[in-house]
């Protein structure tokens, strides 16, 4: 929690017991159902709450906002950012029914309710949204095909409408395949720990 505290000081009581709450509750569904390596499980709050809240570093949502965490896992970046903006409402969103359990359970623990968990592919998803999110899922080209007819025109935060996306390494010939504008934030701009070194966030504008 510590690490948490020192790059988001302003936390009320309530944020600070839900961020506190998942660590036993990752803990517990980690040993039963493995959506976090083994190794990490110890670092949880630096690999994996910390490193979703740079998106909240790049872009703070607006009240209402409605943002989609296409391929959610265990409910990274959503779970650290539901807690950080209580007011937005995210969809999460898994094809593998057995972390959207972990997803699931692990918002009832930490008091989470502003987060519908579906067991889906995110081409079934009806409706439009404000953001999308991930966490490398694959390679950037063919998150943007999939997200782009998902999203509405906009600005429902500090970034007009949009992909915020976290990866690593140089992005570049990645990026020119989606042939779309795009911005890239260095997280350790924002974070000083080694981990974030190489880490980004990708912000694709919405345009139709």
């Amino acid at each position: 929690m510590e690490i948490i505290e020192k790059y988001f000081p302003g936390l009320d009581d309530s944020q600070r017991e839900r961020f506190r709450l998942l660590k036993d509750a990752y803990t517990e569904w980690n040993a039963r159902i493995n959506v976090i390596s083994r190794k990490d499980i110890d670092s949880l709050y630096l690999k994996h709450v910390l490193h979703s809240l740079a998106i909240a570093r790049v872009c703070r949502f607006d009240e209402q906002a409605e943002v989609l965490d296409v391929g959610c896992g265990g409910g990274f970046p959503s779970v650290p950012l539901a807690i950080m903006f209580p007011r937005v409402r995210f969809t999460s969103v898994d094809s593998i029914g057995k972390k959207i359990t972990v997803l699931k359970e692990v918002c009832r623990a930490a008091g989470i309710d502003n987060i519908d968990a579906r067991n889906a592919r995110v081409e079934s998803i009806a409706g439009r949204f404000d953001y999308a999110v991930s966490r490398a899922v694959t390679d950037m080209s063919t998150f943007a095909g999939w997200v782009w007819p998902k999203l509405r025109r906009g600005r429902r935060g500090d970034l007009d409408n949009g992909i915020l996306y976290l990866k690593g390494g140089d992005l570049t010939e990645e990026m020119l395949r989606t042939r779309r504008a795009w911005h890239q934030y260095d997280i350790s701009d924002y974070f000083d720990e080694e981990f974030f070194s190489t880490k980004k966030v990708v912000y694709i504008p919405f345009t139709e």
